[in-house]
């Protein structure tokens, strides 16, 4: 009976001992990422408008779009800026290959998002873009 008992305890000790470790880690998690999220103010320090540009499709439709475009910092908002027109041959490039059905709901404009800004990514050198947005969006 006595053998019982401490196996009771030394079990129930391990299972208090994790239960501490994971509220601990996962308090510390929640530090990390609300201190790594950037407040508004940074993110419109860090950003760059692109006025809205017209171009076709690849099946002849057209859209119209607007982007703001967000660096990791201020040096990458500079380099956004003076990259302007190579950021709008890389939107050219990649709404032409697109249909109008690719760029239809959510996960259309997520992937040119995406594409965009690992294509930016790929010619930025003083920083990194970290998101695109689309401020303005019409499509024939």
């Amino acid at each position: 009976m006595n053998k019982m008992v401490r196996i009771m305890l030394v079990m129930m000790s391990v299972i208090l001992l994790a239960g501490i470790i994971a509220i601990i880690v996962i308090y510390k998690s929640n530090q990390a990422t609300q201190a790594t999220s950037p407040s508004i103010d940074d993110v419109v320090n860090s950003s760059v408008d692109i006025d809205t540009m017209t171009t076709n499709l690849k099946d002849n439709h057209i859209v119209q779009i607007a982007l703001k475009i967000e660096g990791n910092d201020k040096k990458a908002k500079e380099e956004l800026t003076k990259r302007d027109f190579q950021i709008k041959d890389i939107m050219i490039d990649e709404l032409s290959s697109m249909t109008m059905q690719d760029l239809q709901g959510v996960q259309g404009k997520e992937k040119f998002k995406t594409d965009l800004k690992n294509r930016l990514n790929k010619i930025m050198q003083d920083g990194q873009v970290v998101n695109v947005y689309i401020t303005s969006y019409v499509i024939q």
